[in-house]
């Protein structure tokens, strides 16, 4: 009979976007797990070297910082090489990093596009091809962190709505072209983290009202969703968490 190791212990994540909101809560979680992790950031310096001075108090060396801008495309190689040159493996993959904000008809320009595709859709599917090959050596398996509005659209987010539809079925087809040794799944969070901008209260609450749990979810049911996918889910593949309070059934 096959047995899965199931245990995270001395293995190496590469998580974008890891140094605030949901990619820290992420972070924090597969550390706790026996994990090392690469954290990519953009701008948030600060943010990503307090993230990585507090775990590296907690097991030295175990956090490394690269910093990225994930939308210029020939740089993603060389990302991957830097974090096998830093810790000599690659096991995971987390495409957390994601631009989000309204996109009304009339309004929608070029830049707006390659900027909403580009950080939702384009950069994950560069990055793990660049990864693809280390992931595979170590039978690894990758996360990408989608969005309910990826099949339920979401009024004047028309380009992120579907920059998240194109990031579900790449998981799909990645877990195909990738199989049998790289796992590639998706968790689709719903009202879990709100949006810094563009959403009154009003708007919240009638979002949690048509929520079957009525309350919002917490970074934290995100990080074990990626955790189980990680650890656990050994013969998941293609498939999509919806962290969402049973957000998609409600009216």
């Amino acid at each position: 009979m096959q047995t899965n190791n199931l245990t995270l212990q001395g293995k190496v994540a590469l998580v974008t976007g890891g140094a605030q909101r949901i990619g820290a809560v992420i972070v924090r979680a597969l550390h706790a797990e026996g994990m090392s992790i690469a954290l990519t950031y953009r701008n948030s310096r600060t943010a990503a070297e307090a993230l990585r001075d507090e775990l590296n108090m907690q097991r030295p060396r175990s956090v490394h910082l690269f910093q990225c801008d994930l939308l210029v495309i020939k740089l993603l190689p060389r990302l991957v090489e830097r974090v096998m040159t830093a810790f000599g493996r690659l096991d995971a993959l987390v495409n957390n990093a994601s631009t989000f904000y309204p996109t009304a008809i009339g309004s929608i320009t070029e830049a707006v596009w390659d900027d909403l595709i580009g950080a939702n859709l384009k950069a994950p599917l560069f990055l793990t091809q660049a990864a693809a090959p280390h992931l595979a050596a170590c039978r690894g398996a990758v996360v990408n962190i989608s969005d309910i509005h990826g099949v339920r659209p979401l009024k004047q987010h028309a380009v992120y709505c579907a920059a998240k539809a194109g990031l579900i079925m790449l998981t799909k087809s990645l877990a195909r072209d990738l199989g049998p040794e790289v796992r590639v799944n998706s968790v689709a969070p719903g009202a879990v983290l709100w949006p810094e901008r563009g959403l009154d209260e009003l708007s919240r609450q009638r979002i949690l009202s048509r929520t079957p749990l009525r309350r919002q979810g917490m970074p934290e049911d995100v990080a074990r969703a990626v955790v189980f996918l990680l650890r656990d889910a050994a013969y998941t593949t293609g498939d999509v968490i919806y962290v969402d309070g049973g957000q998609l059934l409600g009216p």
